[in-house]
Order: C-alpha cells, then structure tokens, then sequence
C-alpha cells in the first residue's frame, strides 16, 4: 500500500493490507529543494528525520518497507545518500528512485543509482528499485540503465499508462531483457506470452487505446511492408524481426472463420488465442460471432478479440440497447430514433435531431435515460481492413468531476457508436446505484 509520510496514512494503509500474504508499505515523501522551497516549506533536516521516523513507523506494523524520495532525479546526489542511509537505518527494505517528472537522462539517472551504490554505506541491506515518468520519452531507457547499474526492482505499468505521458512499459523493458539477455544477463521469471493478452485487456478496461506503432504490442510491431522486408521475413523471420511474436503471445495462425464456422471451430479458436471462458459466456460470445459472421464474410483473430472484447467489458445493463433508426445526408436534418429496454423491462422510445447521425443518436438516448453527462472524447478506429470490417469506439463521458469510459464495437459505425454511449451510461448509472 502506497502512503505518503504521515502516521495517519501509514496507519491506514496498514489496515488495507494487514492480510494481505506479503504485506508492504510502501512511503514517499519529497526530497528536492524545489519540492520542499515550494510545497512543503521545510528544511532538509526536517525532511530527513520525518522520513526516518515514518519509515520506523512502518516497520512496526510489517517487514516489508519501501520508501521514496520523491524526485529524486532534481535533488542533489550528496542528499539522497543521506536519506538512503537514514531510511534504511530506520528498517527500509527497498529504496525506490523515482524520477517523476520524466527529467532524467539515462546517463546522468544511471550515475545516480551507481552513486547510491558506492556512497550509502549500509546499500546491501535493500533493494534499489526505480520508478520512470516518460515526460521527455526516456522512462524505459532509464529504467533499463538503471538495471544495468544495480537496480533490481522496476516500477512500470501495462502498455506505459500512467500520470501525464505515463510511465515506463513493463512489456518493453521485459522484452529488452529477454531479447538482450546477452547484454544484460538478468530474466525477470515472466511469463511473456501473457503480455499480448493482458495489454489488450488493460486497453479494454481503461479505455486508453495502443497507439499502432507501439513497440511489442501496437498492431503495427510485427507488421512488414517494405518488400525487402517481407522477402527477408518469408526466407527466414530473423532477417528483420528480432523477437518471435509469439513469445508475447501474439498468435501465430490466421485461421479465417465464417458464416459456416461451428461452435466447436469457435471454441478452438478462443484457445489458441488464449481465452477460456465458462458455457454461458461462451454462448453470448458465439452469438455474437454469428451475427457478425453474417455482416462480414470473413472473421480474423482482431474480430474475434474485438468480440471477447465486448463480452469482458460488459456491465450490468441498467438499459440495454435494443433499436436504432437514422436519417441523414447532405440534405437532410440528421434525425435518430432509439428504443432501449429499460431496468423494469419495458420497452421506452424516442426520436431527436442532431448535427450528425451520432449527436442524433446520443440526444436520444438522453431523452430517455435523462442523466446528466457531458461528451469528452470519441474516437473511431477499424479493427480489421476493408469496407465490411468492424469499427470500434471509443467515448468518454464526465458526470460531477468523474470520467467514464464506454466501447462499442459493430460493422455499423453509428450502432457502434451508439453501444459505446450506452456502455459509458451504464457504468455512470451502475456507479450511482451503489453509492445510493
């Protein structure tokens, strides 16, 4: 549990984790002088002795204590020695570095880890960890450099979402290890063939799409147009691709299915792809396949995962979409009718204009579940090529300072888009139920 240096929150944070297998407390508290000149009006000495006292404090509750000197990457070197060595005095098991604003270059954030290494007395006693913000683009280069230095613990996220630019890519920075494992000699004990997988769940889930030329896992990664390129790959893969993208899961066949295709054919093709679902999941999800394999005459892996997609974020529909009808053109007003199920069953309706068939759509279905929102984003993107692929979208919508995420996913880009609001709204309203 994360806490900032204070007993209240350390003791807190103590009751959240207190039976958890392998409870931590994990305490970060500002060290450089612009943090402490400009928010927290106190000295170094100041600094340092209630870092020692909070990390006491912690250990009183657990064995398991980390601390961080909150932009460490600004603050003198001289100093974070001088906390290193109090904190892990105090009980500290791992010091974490973060350089939280993204300021560090790799050179000068591998100097200072080194620098810990060789000027806090009693290092061997803890763990150096490192946590990168990717402000200026170098979180992964500085994380790995700090590996290369001595650090032996990595704070990073899935497909490097995080605060402002994010923070450093765990995929990345497992991959250069295990490609790079003759430069760096050090493996991770992770299983790599779940990264695929679990990206484009933390994508689903969090509504942040994987930009296309992402490294590892973007759609773009394994992807060969040059013809150079692809005669090189066809003759033998390692002329241009330096990993297997199947050791990150990425599947290696491109088994077609169609309208034809059984649910047995369906179910191996979920496996292979890495989903195990149970028989009523499975039922929707084969449904689904079947509806769209009658719009499409051919289904891919990207729509298959576009449709376990689907079926993963589903909420608990407070209203469930069940017609649409648009009117639109360059002559005509764009008008929209919409009949939802709403929560006791009944079928409600009603018709609104718009500037375009989505405003339309949305103004609505506003008119019927009457729930005060505001539109923040919409994004469009193709799942697969062609004029019948399926377009997937992307909304977020704010209610009382709070933004929730929705996907839809159809052939009909206007059917899509209106599955994404009704997913947004079921979520604000699932939200307000339970806080009733």
């Amino acid at each position: 549990a994360l806490a900032h240096a204070n007993a209240e929150a350390i003791d807190r944070a103590w009751e959240a984790i207190k039976k958890a297998r392998r409870p931590r407390i994990h305490i970060f508290l500002s060290a450089s002088d612009i943090h402490l000149l400009y928010q927290l009006k106190k000295s170094r000495e100041e600094i340092l002795e209630i870092s020692r006292e909070m990390v006491a404090r912690a250990k009183k509750y657990t064995d398991d204590v980390e601390f961080s000197p909150m932009d460490a990457s600004r603050t003198e070197p001289a100093y974070i020695y001088r906390i290193a060595e109090a904190v892990i005095k105090a009980g500290a098991t791992t010091l974490n570095i973060p350089d939280t604003v993204g300021y560090a270059m790799p050179q000068e954030f591998g100097d200072l880890i080194e620098g810990i290494f060789k000027n806090v007395p009693n290092i061997s006693k803890a763990v150096v960890s490192v946590h990168c913000h990717n402000d200026l683009g170098f979180a992964v280069a500085n994380s790995l450099e700090a590996i290369r230095r001595g650090a032996r613990q990595v704070e990073c996220t899935i497909n490097g979402i995080g605060e402002r630019a994010g923070n450093a890519a765990m995929e990345e920075i497992v991959m250069a290890l295990r490609t790079r494992s003759d430069f760096y000699h050090l493996t991770t004990n992770i299983d790599t063939t779940q990264i695929y997988k679990t990206s484009r769940l933390v994508s689903e889930l969090t509504g942040f799409a994987v930009q296309p030329n992402k490294a590892i896992i973007g759609a773009n990664a394994f992807r060969h147009e040059s013809g150079i390129h692809q005669d090189g790959v066809i003759k033998k893969a390692i002329t241009y691709e330096i990993m297997d993208p199947k050791s990150v899961g990425i599947p290696s066949s491109s088994l077609v299915l169609g309208k034809l295709s059984g649910r047995h054919a369906f179910k191996e093709r979920l496996a292979e792809l890495g989903y195990t679902m149970d028989e009523e999941s499975l039922k929707h999800a084969f449904q689904a396949f079947k509806e769209l394999a009658d719009k499409k005459r051919e289904v891919t892996d990207r729509d298959i995962e576009s449709l376990i997609a689907e079926e993963l974020r589903t909420v608990t529909e407070v209203y469930h979409l069940d017609h649409i009808e648009v009117s639109c053109g360059n002559h005509n007003i764009p008008t929209a009718t919409v009949r939802l199920i709403a929560p006791d069953g009944k079928a409600v309706a009603d018709a609104a204009l718009g500037t375009g068939p989505v405003d339309a759509v949305y103004e609505a279905i506003n008119r019927i579940v009457k729930v005060t929102n505001k539109l923040t984003e919409f994004t469009v993107k193709s799942v697969t090529e062609g004029i019948d692929a399926i377009g997937e979208v992307l909304i977020r919508i704010e209610s009382n300072g709070v933004s929730y995420s929705g996907r839809g996913a159809d052939t009909d880009i206007i059917v899509a888009s209106a599955k994404a609001y009704m997913n947004a709204l079921n979520r604000l309203l699932a939200v307000k139920k339970a806080r009733k």
